[in-house]
């Protein structure tokens, strides 16, 4: 019963929301919408995603106001209120069109209770891969904790592998500050996960932002650290050089510009542009303007 129930909640995603990847039908894919006001909609407060940036309701909301809404919101009934919806997949869709001045949204009402609504709400953000990896972890383990899922039915029902699962269980035992660099994207899952391995999560990750350690410069000082060198050796690496007043205007002008977190690292005559986005809508957008 339990396998049958994840085998179902695996392709009700699909049948909810339609495969963006596919070529389907239009007729198909309205089948079962409607139309709402979008004042009927109310965000779920059991959504993994917190996080919720100006650049891509920015993005997005561009989108909408020309092409609009593609994928329906996906909600459910709230008991007992008239003309109310909870969402349960789409939050960023409904708020960025909000910003596009929007009235009505597309809607397919879904009847679920709390397990489904959440299971839902994480598999199409993970699918959509719009959760930070800290949210992605909190998800996983709400699931479990709530749920009594083992990592091998998560790993079934999100359609990731059982190490995946488990790697971003592990980033759960990062202290604090360091889950916040890691949902800001100031460090990346690689970096956090190196950082498991190291004395002091925090004040390296803390030169990971300062100085630009990389990944493997983390691995180096845990196995110095495993070695028995200690925390005093750190990797051999020159010193970030200051940079300049132009090299920060500069870098400040196009992050401005992109909306993105960009980084110039001069080397002599020659250097490099380094430009930072947290999901694949933001890097589609950079994709566009780069492209026009």
């Amino acid at each position: 019963m339990a396998e049958e129930a994840r085998r179902r909640l695996g392709r009700g995603l699909a049948a909810l929301l339609g495969d963006a990847g596919e070529d389907t039908q239009p007729q198909e894919r309205a089948r079962g919408q409607r139309k709402a006001p979008i004042e009927f909609l109310r965000p779920n407060p059991r959504n993994p995603r917190t996080n919720f940036t100006e650049s891509d309701l920015a993005d997005l909301s561009a989108s909408i106001r020309e092409k609009g809404i593609i994928q329906p919101v996906v909600v459910r009934t709230v008991p007992g209120v008239a003309d109310a919806y909870e969402i349960i997949a789409g939050e960023r869709r409904w708020r960025a069109a909000q910003k596009a001045g929007l009235t009505v949204v597309p809607i397919v009402v879904h009847e679920a209770d709390d397990k489904e609504a959440l299971e839902l709400a994480i598999i199409e953000n993970v699918q959509r891969a719009d959760l930070n990896p800290v949210e992605e972890a909190r998800g996983y383990e709400r699931l479990s904790q709530e749920f009594g899922y083992s990592q091998g039915d998560l790993a079934k029902i999100i359609g990731k592998s059982r190490p995946h699962v488990a790697n971003m269980l592990r980033l759960l035992n990062l202290p604090k500050g360091v889950q916040g660099l890691l949902s800001e994207g100031a460090i990346s899952a690689g970096h956090a996960r190196a950082l498991l391995s190291v004395k002091d999560p925090e004040g390296v990750a803390k030169r990971i932002v300062k100085e630009g350690w990389t990944v493997r410069d983390v691995e180096r000082l845990a196995q110095r650290e495993a070695s028995g060198e200690g925390q005093a050796e750190k990797p051999h690496r020159a010193p970030a050089a200051e940079k300049d007043a132009d090299t920060r205007a500069i870098e400040k002008m196009l992050s401005d510009a992109l909306g993105l977190a960009v980084a110039i690292h001069h080397q002599g005559e020659a250097g490099e542009l380094r430009i930072r986005y947290k999901n694949l809508d933001q890097l589609d957008g950079l994709c566009k303007r780069l492209t026009q």
